[in-house]
Formats: structure tokens, sequence, C-alpha cells
């Protein structure tokens, strides 16, 4: 089993998304976390609603890609509509952050709110 970090970001009815996001996570494990729901300005397009994010940490079994495919079915079923625009307004975004003890998304080391809502987990964990 792989113990999991993934950053979550919302700004379409954050907090619902959010929350149910959080729900599917937990069906795969009971004992899943979250961290504290930070609000944060758009970053890359500004022209939008502003953010909620945190991350979520939870053991699996699925390898890295397995689990890849797993958020981005989270992401379809909770309405998140992909376009050109990488930074424009979404329902939900699920990124696999950390896995055991290394980072392996650079947003951990470009953005503030990641890596605060990642250490909170990481703390709560040792």
């Amino acid at each position: 089993m792989a113990l999991y970090i993934v950053a979550v970001g919302s700004n379409i009815e954050p907090k619902k998304h959010i929350e149910q996001a959080f729900a599917l996570i937990k069906q795969m494990d009971v004992q899943a976390d979250i961290a504290t729901l930070l609000h944060t300005k758009a970053v890359g397009f500004t022209e939008q609603a502003d953010f909620i994010n945190t991350a979520f940490s939870f053991s699996s079994s699925l390898d890295a890609a397995a689990l890849k495919a797993y958020l981005r079915d989270i992401e379809a079923k909770l309405g998140r509509v992909r376009t050109a625009n990488k930074n424009g307004p979404r329902t939900i975004d699920l990124d696999i952050v950390k896995i055991d003890h290394d980072i392996v998304d650079q947003d951990y080391f470009k953005y503030d709110f990641v890596k605060t809502a990642v250490d909170e987990l990481v703390t709560r964990l040792n």
C-alpha cells in the first residue's frame, strides 16, 4: 500500500465539490485525511472566482498510473470540463503530489498553497 497526498482545488461550488471528492476518496480508505481549506486567488488566468485549495492523504493499493486514472474519473463525475485554458475555472482538480516519501509534482515547490496543505498532512502523519 502506498501513501498518497493529492492536491485539491476548486472554484465552482468549491466546498460542495471538495466534500464530494473527499467522500469518494474515503470509499477507498476510511482513514483518509483532509488538510485545512485555504482560500486563494486564481493563478495564471485571474479573471475568475477565487479558489479553495486543500490536500487529501490516503493509502491505496493502486499504482500511480491507476490512481491518476481514478482521480480523473472523480473529476469527471463531479463535472470537470477540461478546456484549452489549463488555469480556467473547475469543479475539482486532483493532482498527486506525494507518493510515500517522494514529491512527484513540482507544484509543491511552485505554489505555497500546495506546500502548506501537503506539509500539514505530513505533520499529522508523523
